[in-house]
C-alpha cells in the first residue's frame, strides 16, 4: 500500500509541477519519466497579468497538500537559501483545509480516548473553530467547566506525509546530483532536519510537552498567559488545552476600543520573545498574529506549540562573538563568526569576505544597537552569507525568523517601535557573560582537555604522518597557484641559459684566437669583438630582468 502511495505521490508532483510551469524542477528532481513535460497553468483563474513563478511555486505547494505547505512555510524563513521574492510569496501560504465530517471526529475521540465527545466532556462542539491541512480545533467545555479547546489530528495523514518526506529525502539527493548550484548546500540535511521538524508536530504529546515548558518558563510572569495542557484527555492524535479568549494582536480597532497602551504592548510583545531566545534558550518559532492574543487586562495569551527553537550554549555563545564583533567594528572577527555560525561545502575567500564585511558594517557605523533597525540588519547579513554559499543551521533560521516577526508585530502595533531598543540590554548580558570569569574558566578547562588529548593522540599522528611519506606522498596543486611559481622557474631560467651562453661565447672566442694564432690571427680582432658584444649584449640582458619588478620582460 506504502508503494502505491509513493508511486502515485510522484506521478501527482510532476504532474503539478510541469502544470504550474515548473518543468526546471521536473528536470532536475528527476521527475521528468513521471509525466510528459507540458507547460501553463491550469485549474486556477484567470487573470490579466501572469502568474510568476514565485506565485507559480507557491499555488503548486498549496495544490500539493499539508507537507508541500509546511515545506512552503519553513522555506520562507530560510533567506540564505531563497531570494526575497520567493521567501515573500511562500510566506503567504495558506495552512487550510475544508473540515473533517463530524462522524469521523467523533469516532477518532472515541478511538483515543476511549468514549463519545459527550461523555468525554460536558460539551463539544463537532463543526470546528478552524480546520487546517493536518489537524483541526474544536470547542468544547470541561466537567467543571473550564472552556477548552481539542486539537484533533486529520485521520489518514501519516501515510500521505511519511510518503512525501520520503520523496522529498529522494529529490533532495537528486537535485544534489543534478544541479550545480545546488551542490553548494546540503540539501539532503535540509530535508532530513524537515523531517524531523514535521514528525514532532505530528506528535501532539510532543506539542503539550512544549506548552509545559513555555509555562514553567512564564510561570512567574503575570503579563504572559501560557495554556493549560489538560493531561487526561490527551493523546499523540488529541490535544486538550485551555482555551485563550482575546483579541488578535493585530486587530488595531479591538485594541484601541479596549484601551490597550498599543505602544507598550509593542514592548512587551517583543520582550517576551527577546527573553525566551536569550534567558530561556527555548521559544515560539511561529509567532504570527494568528498565535497572539490579547486578553481584556492586556495578558498576552500565545497558543500553537508545534513549531519550537532551542538555542544551547554553543550557538549563544556564536551569537555572543558576532555581536561582540559588531560592536567592535571588526570585520575579521565579524567574518570569522558568520563562518563559525554557518556550513559551507567550499573555500571561502577570506580577504574578499573582509572587504564585504567592511562596507557591511559600514552602513551601522557610529550607531548603537538600539538605534538599528533588526530586520535590514538580518536581510543584509544574510545576503553576505547567501553570497559566499554559507548555509546556517535551522535553529538560526528558526531564531532570525522569530525575530523578524517579532519586530514586524511591534511595528504594526506601534510605528515608531525599534526591537533594537528590546535587544540591546539582552545583547550586552550576552557579551559581558561571555567574558565572566566562570565562562573563560569553562573555555579554558575546554582549552585543556583539547591540548591533553591532542597531546595524547600526538605519537599516533606522527606515526600515520611518517607511514605517509614512506608510502609517497600526493600534492594537488590549483592551476592558479602554480603559475607565480612557473613564472619565477622560467625565468630563473632564462637567466641561467643566458648567463651559460654569454661564458660559452667569451670561453670559445678566447681559446680559437689562443689555440692557433697563424691560422685565425687576422680574425683575431673581428672575433673578440663579436664575442665581447655578445657578451655584453646578454649581461645587460641579465642585469635588466634581474632589476625589472616582475622580473622578466613583457
Amino acid at each position: 500500500m506504502t508503494i502505491n502511495i509513493r508511486m502515485h505521490r510522484y506521478q501527482e508532483i510532476s504532474e503539478l509541477l510541469a502544470r504550474h510551469g515548473l518543468g526546471f524542477l521536473v528536470g532536475i528532481t528527476g521527475l521528468e519519466r513521471w509525466v510528459p513535460f507540458h507547460q501553463g497553468l491550469m485549474g486556477h483563474e484567470r487573470r490579466a497579468e501572469p502568474y510568476t513563478n514565485p506565485e507559480h511555486l507557491r499555488l503548486a505547494f498549496e495544490d500539493l497538500g499539508p507537507t508541500f505547505i509546511k515545506l512552503g512555510q519553513l522555506l520562507s524563513t530560510r533567506s540564505d537559501l531563497l531570494p526575497p521574492q520567493y521567501q515573500s510569496e511562500l510566506a503567504k501560504l495558506q495552512d487550510a483545509a475544508p473540515p473533517v465530517p463530524g462522524p469521523r471526529i467523533r469516532q477518532l475521540i472515541r478511538d483515543e480516548l476511549g468514549a463519545e465527545p459527550e461523555e468525554v466532556f460536558a460539551d463539544f462542539t463537532l463543526e470546528p473553530l478552524a480546520s487546517a491541512s493536518i489537524g483541526q480545533a474544536h470547542a468544547a467545555t470541561l466537567h467543571d467547566g473550564t472552556p477548552v479547546v481539542v486539537k484533533v489530528r486529520r485521520p489518514d495523514v501519516i501515510p500521505t506525509i511519511e510518503a512525501d518526506l520520503d520523496i522529498l529525502q529522494n529529490l533532495a539527493v537528486q537535485i544534489s546530483r543534478r544541479w550545480e548550484a545546488a551542490a553548494d548546500y546540503n540539501l539532503p540535511g535540509i530535508a532530513a532536519e524537515f523531517a524531523q521538524t514535521l514528525r514532532a508536530e505530528l506528535d501532539y504529546l510532543q506539542e503539550g510537552r512544549n506548552a509545559d515548558r513555555f509555562a514553567h518558563n512564564f510561570a512567574a510572569d503575570p503579563e504572559v498567559h501560557i495554556p493549560r495542557v489538560f493531561w487526561e484527555t490527551t493523546t499523540s492524535r488529541v490535544l486538550t488545552l485551555e482555551r485563550i479568549v482575546g483579541m488578535k494582536v493585530n486587530d488595531l480597532a479591538a485594541l484601541d476600543r479596549a484601551g490597550i497602551d498599543r505602544a507598550a504592548l509593542a514592548v512587551r510583545s517583543a520582550g517576551t520573545a527577546v527573553k525566551m531566545v536569550f534567558e530561556d534558550g527555548f521559544f515560539h518559532a511561529d509567532p504570527h498574529p494568528g498565535n497572539l492574543f490579547i486578553e481584556s487586562d492586556g495578558r498576552i495569551g500565545l497558543i500553537d506549540f508545534g513549531m519550537v527553537g532551542e538555542v544551547n550554549d554553543k550557538l549563544r555563545d556564536q551569537l555572543g562573538v558576532l555581536l561582540t564583533a559588531l560592536t567592535r567594528r571588526d570585520p575579521d572577527r565579524v567574518g570569522s563568526a558568520l563562518l563559525n555560525l554557518s556550513v559551507t561545502r567550499q573555500p571561502v575567500d577570506r580577504s574578499r569576505l573582509r572587504s564585504d564585511v567592511t562596507r557591511f558594517i559600514a552602513l551601522y557605523e557610529g550607531r548603537q544597537l538600539r538605534q538599528i533597525e533588526i530586520r535590514p540588519l538580518i536581510t543584509q547579513a544574510v545576503a553576505l552569507m547567501r553570497m559566499y554559499h554559507l548555509q546556517m543551521p535551522q535553529e538560526l533560521a528558526k531564531l532570525l525568523k522569530m525575530m523578524i516577526m517579532a519586530e514586524g508585530i511591534g511595528v504594526e502595533l506601534d510605528p515608531g517601535f525599534n526591537l533594537g531598543v528590546v535587544l540591546a540590554p539582552y545583547a550586552r548580558k550576552l557579551m559581558f557573560r561571555r567574558f565572566a570569569p566562570h565562562a573563560l574558566a569553562t573555555r579554558m578547562a575546554a582549552a585543556g582537555v583539547d591540548a591533553a588529548e591532542l597531546a595524547e593522540d600526538l605519537p599516533d599522528l606522527l606515526r600515520r604522518v611518517v607511514d605517509t611519506l614512506d608510502t609517497g606522498l600526493e600534492v594537488h596543486l590549483r592551476a592558479a597557484e602554480l603559475e607565480p611559481l612557473v613564472g619565477r622557474v622560467e625565468r630563473i631560467g632564462n637567466r641561467l641559459v643566458a648567463g651559460m651562453i654569454a661564458a660559452a661565447l667569451i670561453g670559445g672566442v678566447g681559446a680559437l684566437t689562443a689555440g692557433d694564432k697563424e691560422r685565425w690571427g687576422s680574425w683575431e680582432r673581428p672575433l673578440m669583438r663579436a664575442g665581447l658584444g655578445a657578451g655584453g649584449a646578454l649581461g645587460a640582458y641579465l642585469v635588466w630582468t634581474s632589476r625589472r619588478p616582475g622580473g622578466s620582460p613583457r
